[in-house]
């Protein structure tokens, strides 16, 4: 039989202690200068080193060249002591969960005065200490304050609150803490090594997610997995199926068809995780984990960089994009959303619906009248608005009275028109609310520079979400291989990488031209443009549409428009009064509540 890892690879000194220097440095230099204290107490979370620092404590206190910070390891305390050694009758080992009581406290008191049998000092190391009762704990009060000279006392525990106050105010109290990521997974792989272990890369981030900074745990975790492998050692997907966790690519899938408020992609998700047999908790979990990194993304652009995230580089950008189509109140309320979900799950008889109707909230900010979903609504609406070309203005009706749309002052004078003849008819007088929709559809263009390159890139993210909706590989050309590189009063150029893609992209571009329009209400014409100079938006090689390469032969070396000007088009949606109270009322519930003049 093979020995647990975790056993075989006990630290038997300081220097092996993992993660921990905070606390094994100052103990080493105690002991070199020989200030030695009566009692210590160490606290931290569980697999974090503290019972074996207690014996390591022990073994260099006992050593034969003690007290020393490296025990010798060859004396007979110290081999007694090593980390699989039989003990020493000098070391007493109490699990407080079970001898917590005040007779145990007693009977600690009453031996501890008799002298060591072979070692220079009788140690009690006293683990889960937070189980002693507090009457024990005040019969061990005098003892552990005014003790014999050659006892000493470890005190161990994962919760020192509940350690009596008068207790710990006589002990030296070392805080252990949870091994980072980075060091623990540095650990395990050179232990991998050691072993002759096959390890997929792409597992250790998983083994030092399921050990949670607990090196006790994550070398369970590793044990576990190593001992299901074949001969190519331990595989990704294998390792996803024992622990539970979802694939990345899953979580990615998810997110994206929340930005893209694509409920069907959405509830397929998790359809895919019930029929694999996956636990919608854990699901809800990895979900909630995703959102929190999102959010520090987007808090921090280089958080991966800067270690606050342990994630490949590809898979940092990816969710760059994710943060920025989703935005911080987006995000903060779908945290919040599956947080409280994975409140509600526990205890519940169907964790499925429970994690639908989560998902159902987050798609839907609309149905919800709480802060955080009016605040996502407004993040919404104000991307877009930052973006909108000013609103068009009607021409002035053959009535000499005001109409109900004023011009912008930043809008172009409008041509005058000729006064009405006795011949002509008057027009009869309307209502201001059917009087606003005519208006806008005779509106003129906005005027050039209203939208510029920087403003579309602003509001980049949210044309993507438009074009998935109508293409999925449009949108995959564009979110992959192109950015806008310029925009005048009659065109908007998309620059793209690579010839082949832009030759894709350019035989459908009516789905990026309906975005504009839906997202930023404009209407232009697309031009594709490739290079190495398409990235500054300035002239680049060619690339002819089909459409003229058939027509017209050769095309010469300029950028090609790839759809037909059509100067008597009416004016886009989303740019009148009307389309502009249509908006306030899908984004943000709004109610007509009263009508003025002039409104």
């Amino acid at each position: 039989m093979s020995l647990a890892l975790y056993r075989k690879y006990r630290p038997g000194s300081f220097a092996e202690v993992v993660g921990q220097e905070h606390v094994t440095e100052p103990l080493q230099q105690a002991l070199r200068s020989g200030r030695i204290h009566h009692a210590y107490l160490f606290s931290g979370p569980r697999g974090c080193g503290k019972t074996s620092s207690a014996r390591i404590l022990a073994r260099s206190l006992n050593c034969s060249q003690g007290p020393t910070p490296t025990p010798c390891g060859e004396c007979d305390s110290c081999v007694a002591l090593a980390p699989n050694g039989a003990g020493s009758l000098d070391v007493i080992e109490i699990d407080a969960a079970s001898h917590g009581l005040v007779d145990d406290a007693r009977d600690l008191r009453e031996r501890a005065f008799f002298a060591p049998v072979s070692s220079p000092y009788k140690i009690y190391i006293i683990d889960e200490a937070h189980m002693i009762s507090q009457a024990a704990f005040n019969a061990l009060l005098k003892v552990v304050e005014e003790p014999p000279p050659h006892v000493k006392f470890i005190f161990a525990t994962t919760e020192p609150d509940k350690v009596l106050p008068t207790i710990k105010s006589r002990t030296f109290h070392y805080r252990f803490r949870l091994i980072p990521p980075a060091v623990l997974r540095e650990f395990l792989a050179g232990l991998c090594a050691r072993e002759g272990i096959e390890v997929d890369p792409l597992v250790l981030p998983l083994v030092v997610r399921a050990g949670a900074g607990s090196a006790r745990d994550a070398l369970s975790v590793l044990d576990q997995l190593a001992a299901g492998a074949d001969e190519s050692g331990v595989g990704y997907d294998r390792a996803l199926s024992i622990l539970g966790y979802t694939d990345a690519a899953l979580l990615d899938e998810t997110v994206d068809a929340f930005t893209a408020a694509d409920g069907g992609a959405v509830f397929q998700a998790v359809d895919r995780v019930i029929e694999a047999g996956l636990d919608p908790r854990r699901f809800a979990q990895d979900l909630l984990e995703r959102f929190r990194d999102l959010l520090v993304l987007d808090s921090v652009p280089d958080a991966g960089e800067s270690g606050l995230l342990d994630l490949p580089a590809d898979e940092l950008d990816r969710m760059r994009g994710q943060a920025a189509r989703f935005g911080r109140p987006g995000l903060t309320r779908a945290a919040d959303v599956m947080a409280k979900s994975l409140i509600d799950m526990r205890g519940t008889t169907s964790p499925r619906l429970v994690l639908e109707l989560a998902c159902a909230r987050i798609l839907l900010p609309g149905a919800s009248s709480d802060p955080d979903a009016l605040i996502a609504r407004l993040d919404r609406l104000e991307r877009r608005l930052s973006v909108t070309p000013a609103a068009a203005v009607a021409e002035p009706s053959a009535s000499p009275q005001p109409t109900s749309v004023r011009e912008p002052a930043s809008a172009p004078e409008p041509t005058s028109a000729p006064e009405p003849t006795a011949a002509e008819p008057q027009s009869e007088p309307v209502e201001p609310a059917q009087a606003e929709e005519p208006a806008a559809s005779i509106a003129p263009s906005p005027p050039a520079g209203a939208v510029d390159v920087a403003a579309l890139r602003r509001l980049w993210d949210d044309i993507l979400d438009a074009v998935k909706q109508r293409s999925r590989s449009v949108h995959a050309m564009l979110n992959m291989h192109a950015h806008v590189a310029a925009v005048d009063d009659r065109s908007v150029t998309v620059a793209f990488k690579t010839s082949g893609v832009a030759g894709q992209f350019e035989k459908r571009t009516e789905f990026f031209r309906d975005a504009l329009r839906e997202v930023v209400g404009l209407d232009r014409t697309v031009k594709v443009v490739t290079g190495e100079s398409a990235a500054a938006g300035t002239e680049t090689e060619s690339r002819p549409s089909s459409a003229a390469a058939t027509s017209e032969g050769p095309v010469d070396d300029e950028v090609v428009d790839l759809t037909d000007d059509e100067d008597d088009e009416p004016a886009s949606p989303g740019t009148g009064p009307a389309d502009a109270l249509a908006l306030l009322q899908s984004e943000l519930s709004a109610q007509v509540i009263d009508r003025v003049d002039g409104s």
